[in-house]
This record gives structure tokens, sequence and C-alpha cells, in this order.
């Protein structure tokens, strides 16, 4: 196996990727301290494990305070800030 380093701009992508947790991510930008929350419905453990670590992550990324709450019986988390 031969392994070789390239420059970044000599490689071309010709599609963007896009998260499928963008539209979540817009919707909690607009979130304001007291205001509404965001539910969202999800299918599994492993699904809610995912959009925690998308809160924990944008809570890091933006210093903000966005809390989760979820309800287990429904499948439903609930995003408000605090």
């Amino acid at each position: 196996m031969k392994i070789r380093f390239v420059d970044r701009s000599d490689i071309k992508v010709s599609r963007k990727s896009k998260s499928k947790y963008r539209p979540l991510k817009e919707a909690i930008s607009e979130l304001e301290p007291g205001g509404d929350a965001i539910q969202v419905k999800f299918s599994d453990e492993k699904e809610l494990t995912s959009l925690r670590n998308v809160i924990y992550t944008y809570n890091r990324e933006t210093g903000s305070n966005v809390r989760s709450s979820a309800d287990m019986s429904k499948n439903l988390i609930y995003f408000y800030v605090k």
C-alpha cells in the first residue's frame, strides 16, 4: 500500500454533506429563555442519545444553555432554554 499526502485544495468535492439534525439546530437557535419548547419524536434509545449529543455540542459551541426533558412513554423529547 502506497500512502501519499496531498493538499486539501487538490480534493474536489461534488456534493456537500448535510446533517439530518440541521432542522433541529436551526429551531434551537430560535429558542428564547422562558419561551416555547421544541418537541421531537424519536424512535429508540440510540436516536435519543444522538439528539442529546447534538444539543450538548450546540451548547459547547455557542455557549448556550439548552436543556432537554424526555417522555419515554410517548417517545418524545423536549428542548428548551432555561
